[in-house]
């Protein structure tokens, strides 16, 4: 019951986040991805709500206990699948271009069946993340 609503409410801000005329996301709902960030860090936060991924990304979170209890940590190469995604609305601080903020559930590894957001940038295709 609590999976179906999470489903729903990531739904839900998907479909209100994106107002007619706005770009589309590059990862569409049901998209197999693998998680994986920087060569420098390649572990990927997935954090427990769309706001904070975004406050985290646009270099606005800077309190380490708010990473702390609302992240889980994934490993590079973690499946996961897209459930939700709000197109452009990330903007990383040192960098021109927008991100989206991608809903997900983990489909493999410890954290398997969590949900939660992480950016665009730390979610490849499936097909294209091994090449």
């Amino acid at each position: 019951m609590v999976r179906l609503v999470v489903v729903a409410l990531l739904a839900a801000v998907c479909v209100t986040a994106s107002p007619a005329g706005a770009s589309s996301c590059t990862l569409p709902a049901g998209a197999a991805v693998i998680l994986r960030s920087s060569d420098f860090d390649p572990d990927v936060l997935v954090w427990d709500s769309r706001q904070r991924e975004i406050e985290y990304v646009d270099g606005n979170l800077k309190n380490t206990a708010a990473v702390l209890s609302h992240t889980v940590l994934s490993q590079p190469g973690t499946h996961a699948v897209v459930v939700a995604c709000d197109a452009g609305s990330s903007r990383p601080r040192y960098s021109p271009t927008a991100e989206d903020t991608v809903g997900i559930k983990i489909t493999s590894g410890p954290n398997r069946g969590h949900y939660g957001w992480v950016s665009s940038g730390d979610a490849h295709a499936a097909a294209t993340a091994l090449q």
